[in-house]
This record gives C-alpha cells, structure tokens and sequence, in this order.
C-alpha cells in the first residue's frame, strides 16, 4: 500500500510540473513548423531540394529543447544573464573575426558543416539580458532607460557593421517593447525613434545641408514636434528641447551624408519598394514577381503545388525570405487570412502569458518575444507585398533558416517556462 502511495504521488509530481503549460500556445507553433516544412516542399518541388524536411528535423530538436526549458525554472537565468550577454557578443565578435561571407554580408559561423548564425541567437540573449536590468528597476528613470540602452547598443552594433541591417532593426524594435512595457515614458520612445525619422527626411525633403527648399516646412514641423515632446517629457525643458533639435538635425545629416557611402545595390534594397518597375530586371524584381504571385491567387488560391509563379521559380529565395508569396499564390487570400489568425493567436497568447507573469522578469521575457515575433511578421509579410523595403527578415517558423528556427523555439520554451512556474491558485 506504501508503495502504491508513493508511486501516485510520483506520478502526479510529473504531471503537476507540466500543469501550467501553455499547450495552446505550443500547439500553434508546432501547427506553424508543420506548415512551413508543406510550404518549402512546394516552393522548392522543381528544383530537387530537400530542405523541407531538414526544417521538420531542425524544428523536432528546438521543440525538444523548448520542452527543456519549459520544466526548467525561468528564474535561473537571472544569475547567469551577465553570462549569456558576454557570449552572445563574443560570438558576434567571432563571426567578425572567422566567419563566413555571403551575399554581401558576413554573419555566418561554419561548424561542422553546419552554418550558425550567431545573430539569430543574441536575439534571445538581448531580451534575456533587458529583462534582467529592467525587472527591479523599471526604465521610469531617466538613468535606467540609458542602461538598457547601453546594454542593447553593444549588441546592436555588432550586428549592423556585419551588415545585417534585418537583425539591427529586430533589436531595436525588442528595446522598444520591453522598455514601454517597463514604463517608459512613451516621449522618452518617440524621441529615441525621431534620429531615424529625421535622416530619412534629410534624405528625402533636404536636397541640401544650407539651402532649404520649398519642402523644408515638412522637416521644420518635425523639428517642432521633437522640441515639443522633449519640453514635456524631459526633465529640463529648455535644454532637452533645444538638445533634442540639434541632434535630429545632425542625425539627419549624419544619414544623409550616409546615404552617400552606400553601394547602389544597397540603396535600391531600401528604397524600390516605393517603385519596383525602376529596376525590374534587378533589384525590382524580387517584389515585382512577389506581388504577381500573390495577386494571382485571388481569394482561394491555385491549390498546393499548383502555383505558376512558385513552381516555375519566378521568385527568388522563396522557400526563405518570399515564403510568403507561395502561400498568397498557392493558398490564395483566405489561406493568407488564416495564417495571419494564427499568429494573432499566438501573439494573444503571449499577451496572456505576459500579463499573469508572477513577476516582472518573466513578463518582460513575454513581451520581449512578441515584440520579436511581431516586427519580424509585420516586416516579412510587408516587404512581400511591396509596403516594406526587402531586409531579409525570415517569417517565423514558416521561413527555411536552421538558426532563425532554433531561435524561436528556444524563445518559446523560455515563455512556456514563465507560463508553467506561474502563481497556482490555492483554496
């Protein structure tokens, strides 16, 4: 009878520390991963690929370690955060130093035989590492909103001179969302945000540094709108207000005379989604095929395997970046439809996850993985369709990308764990 007693109570251990898992939330990315590996099938059917399978295969070991760090406490990374940040700029270091280059770029770390991308991973040590600096002292204060910037611009950098400006721009939006959530004045955001604003206005309504031209008035009422944030949320008006200007305006021309140095070709990756039709056999092309494909699949699509554009290979990359064009021609607009439902669930769930968060740690992980998820949706399906300039950001689990893919599931074990060691409710 002892015996028998103490084997129910094991049992029941096992059970209860699985009790609090989010197993809808899980469901929808395994749904997710599945779906992905039907999807590069399809895009790579005529041209004798087999990556469909190595995404299943990538995705069955990152469910794994996802279930890994669900039972594991969440709580633990606290001590070791220092740690995780030092490595994740070391590897970022190293891709510098010995990794691999391709198209253009130099992110890529050959181990193996297998290509890491340490950048996909210092995703997760960024969010790992504000969460730790922001759960006991929220970015209310002037000198902890700095920290966390300092914190993230190590990273950030390293990541932007390799050039990866995808990945540079994911860690920003990462910052912006876990500081709002830790009670960031919401000017404090926007005034973070006004350099980038100002130097794409330089570039596109200042012809040049002294002689203002007929569309300054747009540049000036910016300036107006910076100076008045800054007199409201700073501290010390007058000087915020004037200090805040300055550095727009030399921002602006920082990006202008930026502009300058890049090579055409990147230029043309950040600007021909306004008009792809000026380069449409180059750098045009891309979109211009996209946007084909996914407007010849009307509303329910050409059926799996059966689309023209995607089977005959017209789009570039689309079993990655374009993966997206495959599902609008394929699938058609309610197939698009029903994607983008189940990523509004997931993200619902995050939301959930975040908000019944027994402390402030585990929700800023939360929200630190839906401000990933989210910009890196919004980007994808944006540049797909022409609203968004081509940066080469991968749609989560759905894209082909052995590392992009670990990533996110390494994220979704980290939020399972903040949903599992919750506050259980007792009576």
């Amino acid at each position: 009878m002892f015996q028998k007693s103490v084997t129910g109570f094991r049992r029941k251990s096992r059970i209860a520390v699985w009790q609090q898992v989010d197993w809808l939330l899980l469901a929808v990315v395994v749904g997710l991963t599945i779906f992905g590996g039907v999807m590069i099938r399809s895009a790579e059917l005529n041209q004798g690929l087999t990556d469909w399978w190595q995404h299943w295969l990538i995705g069955a070991i990152g469910l794994v370690i996802a279930m890994f760090l669900a039972r594991s406490r969440y709580e633990n990374l606290l001590q070791w955060h220092w740690i995780f940040y030092g490595l994740t700029n070391l590897s970022l270091v190293a891709v510098i130093v010995i990794g691999s280059s391709a198209k253009g770029a130099q992110r890529w770390i050959s181990i193996g035989g297998f290509n890491l991308q340490p950048s996909e991973f210092a995703k997760v040590g960024v969010i790992i590492t504000l969460a730790a600096i922001l759960h006991t002292r929220t970015a209310s204060t002037l000198p902890a909103f700095g920290k966390a910037l300092a914190v993230t611009a190590v990273p950030w950098l390293l990541v932007f001179i390799q050039p990866d400006l995808g990945t540079s721009l994911v860690f920003g939006a990462i910052t912006l969302g876990m500081l709002y959530w830790a009670n960031a004045n919401p000017g404090w955001l926007l005034l973070l945000a006004s350099p980038i604003v100002s130097a794409i206005l330089f570039n596109v309504f200042l012809d040049n540094w002294i002689f203002l031209d007929r569309d300054s008035w747009i540049i000036c009422v910016w300036a107006a709108i910076v100076a008045a944030v800054a007199w409201f949320s700073l501290p010390w008006s007058w000087y915020g207000a004037v200090g805040a200007v300055i550095a727009n305006f030399v921002s602006g021309q920082l990006g202008h005379i930026f502009w300058g140095l890049l090579k055409d070709y990147q230029k043309d990756r950040l600007i021909l989604f306004l008009d792809p039709a000026k380069d449409p056999l180059g750098g045009g092309y891309h979109l211009i095929q996209s946007r084909i494909a996914i407007g010849a699949g009307g509303v329910w699509g050409k059926g799996l395997n059966q689309g023209s554009q995607t089977q005959l290979n017209f789009i570039p990359e689309q079993h990655t970046d374009f993966i997206f064009s495959a599902i609008g021609e394929e699938l058609g607009f309610i197939g698009c439809l029903g994607l983008l439902l189940v990523f509004w669930l997931l993200c619902w769930r995050l939301i959930m996850i975040a908000q019944t968060s027994k402390d402030n740690f585990g929700s800023l992980l939360a929200i630190g993985v839906l401000s990933m998820i989210v910009f890196q949706l919004i980007v994808n399906i944006g540049m797909t369709i022409g609203l968004a300039p081509v940066t080469g950001i991968p749609l989560p689990w759905i894209s082909y990308g052995r590392s992009a893919l670990l990533t996110n599931f390494i994220a979704l074990g980290i939020v399972e764990s903040v949903a599992n060691y919750r506050q259980r409710l007792k009576f």
